[in-house]
């Protein structure tokens, strides 16, 4: 039996700090990430600043959700990604590599459910 869910993870590596407290940007970014990989937005992400520039965003979807956490400090964005097995959630994650100026992305992808 096929999972229902899938659940995809992805460290940015060695991008710019002041792409990673730049909340405008990366709350944009994940609305363009839904879009890409064909998720329905369910209203405006949730920013929370955080000390040392570092952001936290969640976004809903119509059937799960996506989040972002940077860290400028270690140059570091943590990306999680649960949506329904059908979406094609790296679609996602190349919008980021495109956008980002990360030396490394490191993904991981499971089924879940």
């Amino acid at each position: 039996m096929s999972p229902t869910f899938s659940h995809l993870s992805a460290d940015f590596v060695g991008a710019l700090p002041s792409q990673l407290g730049d909340t405008a940007l990366i709350s944009g970014l994940l609305v363009s990430c839904a879009g890409a990989a064909g998720l329905t937005v369910i209203g405006s992400p949730i920013v929370r600043k955080l000390p040392g520039d570092a952001i936290s965003v969640v976004l809903l979807l119509d059937d799960c959700h996506m989040t972002a956490h940077t860290f400028p400090e270690q140059q570091l964005l943590l990306l999680d990604i649960v949506t329904r097995a059908e979406h094609d959630a790296q679609k996602a994650i190349d919008v980021l590599k495109r956008r980002l100026s990360a030396r490394e992305v490191r993904c991981e992808k499971r089924g879940r459910g």
